[in-house]
């Protein structure tokens, strides 16, 4: 397993747009991500400041995510919520957007959420293992020492989402891997 890892794909651009790579296993293998993907998902979420999150799955069925945002723009976060972490409970950030095309890696112990900067915006995943409903887990969003970039209005949240337990109360199914989360993305 790796860390939160922040991929920044090439884009070659000419006047007809660009091309990228919005997936090579070899280039992730270099950065330290050597997995293997088994579902894509896509989400739409329509207004601005919509928070989806904080979400992971449980062992056996814990996934890492790929995450990019391919329309719009959203703010993307990974919480350590690995058992006996020195970095449990903190957390990294990392604007993606349709113009960055940057790339979120978030493995397995880390629970992610994104909040939509702009109204319209897409987020697609690669995961690497696939949904298993008796696996699904979450955190509340309050309590997580996120300052969501949310001013002066309420997120606009799923009813799974209001119910989730909080930090404080989450009991840890995930163990801690050596790995801590880096101070900061690069």
């Amino acid at each position: 397993m790796s860390s939160v890892v922040l991929l920044k794909p090439r884009r070659f651009a000419d006047p007809r747009g660009w091309f990228m790579e919005t997936y090579s296993r070899r280039a992730l293998a270099e950065r330290g991500i050597d997995v293997e993907f088994v579902q894509d998902n896509h989400s739409l979420s329509r207004p601005a400041g919509t928070l989806r999150g904080l979400h992971f799955q449980t062992p056996p069925h814990a996934q890492g995510k790929l995450v990019r945002c391919t329309a719009g723009r959203i703010m993307d976060y990974a919480l350590d919520v690995r058992q006996g972490s020195p970095t449990y409970g903190r957390f990294l950030a990392a604007e993606l957007s349709a113009e960055n095309g940057h790339q979120l890696w978030v493995p397995a112990g880390f629970a992610h959420a994104f909040v939509t900067l702009e109204a319209d915006s897409e987020v697609v995943y690669k995961v690497t293992d696939y949904y298993a409903p008796d696996c699904d887990g979450g955190i509340r969003f309050e309590g997580a020492g996120i300052d969501w970039p949310l001013p002066g209005v309420d997120p606009v949240l799923s009813d799974k989402d209001r119910a989730l337990p909080t930090l404080a109360d989450f009991d840890s199914p995930f163990p801690y891997d050596g790995h801590p989360l880096p101070d900061r993305l690069d």
